[in-house]
């Protein structure tokens, strides 16, 4: 397993974590996912550990807080060896404070992660999205007193526009708080707008990037081709519901490419999918989920070669679109404002 600088931080990560948003499955979002119990959890858990994966995510709101509670019964006895990531922000409940990123709903659900999880402390704490509600000091003072107060490691962001993330990075250098270490955010050879604004700001600013959904909502897997009908399973069952919409043809074109490189290098559709993420920049670790031991050992061979220049070339020309404004305009001073890859 290959280990990459976690953005900002000290902390060394494996390129790949897990995603426990199968886990549990006790509503009607998440069952499509997985519905994955304890003892199923532990053995995936177990198969991470053994390949180097010690990195495990998820968020508060994941099957109302049941995938916090599985993983944390599945990891007993080895919380020593891991790192954990869960997120906070979303809404938890029906009253007006149980959702949010105050200083009062931060607190209650950190603490109420700590007890799902079973531990004294999570390792990255996530906005799970911006709350323009709140100023942006009030959630970084109680994100920093968590830290201080040793309840949380690190803290990162997800589903932030560049400027939320930037204001937010601004504020805590103006009054000397801890920062945003790390960014999660969707990323794909299907769905590559990360790389208009937030991939600059990233390298600029040394914000790592924890990819959220690199198969693209499952539609990367190589299980969907032109002319036959969506597999058995959770795109089937209506597991992309509120995912980003994707043209059929743009689909297939690029599965017919990565179908080709497959063929070329060995490897499967989804391990050179993830391979292409993990040469992109500011890239630092590639969140995968999988409902079964085969679609984790699947995804972890993604690790230990690479795609070569052409190959990377041939994904990168058939994902290509046009950049919106002002990224078209800016092509014409590239040379004073270049951009880190090509739309």
């Amino acid at each position: 397993m290959e280990y990459r600088k976690f953005g900002h931080a000290g902390l060394k990560v494996p390129v790949l974590s897990y995603g426990t948003a199968t886990f549990g499955g006790t509503n009607d979002f998440f069952k499509p996912w997985g519905d994955t119990d304890v003892k199923e959890a532990t053995r995936l858990i177990d198969v991470c550990v053994d390949h180097g994966v010690n990195f495990f995510d998820t968020a508060d709101t994941y099957s109302g807080g049941t995938s916090e509670e599985v993983l944390g019964q599945a990891l007993r006895g080895k919380r020593d060896r891991v790192l954990i990531s869960t997120k906070g922000s979303f809404p938890m409940g029906d009253g007006p404070n149980d959702k949010g990123s105050s200083r009062y709903h931060l607190i209650e659900a950190a603490e109420a992660s700590l007890k799902r999880l079973g531990t004294d402390h999570i390792d990255v704490y996530f906005m799970h999205g911006f709350d323009a509600l709140t100023p942006v000091e009030e959630t970084l003072r109680a994100l920093d007193d968590l830290i201080r107060s040793g309840k949380v490691r690190y803290i990162g962001c997800s589903n932030f526009s560049g400027w939320h993330l930037m204001k937010s990075l601004a504020t805590s250098e103006k009054y000397g708080l801890n920062r945003y270490v790390v960014y999660q955010g969707y990323y794909s050879l299907i769905g590559r707008d990360y790389e208009w604004e937030l991939m600059p700001l990233g390298l600029d600013q040394n914000v790592g990037l924890m990819v959220w959904s690199p198969l693209g909502w499952g539609r990367l897997t190589g299980k969907i081709r032109r002319g036959q009908p969506l597999p058995e399973g959770r795109l089937k069952k209506g597991g992309a519901t509120g995912g980003p919409q994707v043209d059929d043809e743009q689909l297939f074109a690029v599965v017919d490419v990565l179908d080709s490189i497959a063929a070329e290098t060995g490897k499967s559709v989804s391990q050179v999918a993830l391979n292409w993420l993990l040469q992109r920049p500011t890239v630092c670790n590639l969140v995968i989920g999988a409902r079964n031991e085969e679609q984790l050992k699947e995804n972890l061979g993604a690790v230990g070669w690479n795609l070569t220049a052409d190959q990377v070339a041939r994904l990168e020309a058939v994902t290509q679109r046009p950049p919106v404004y002002p990224y078209w305009h800016q092509i014409v001073s590239e040379e004073r404002n270049p951009k880190p890859t090509k739309w």
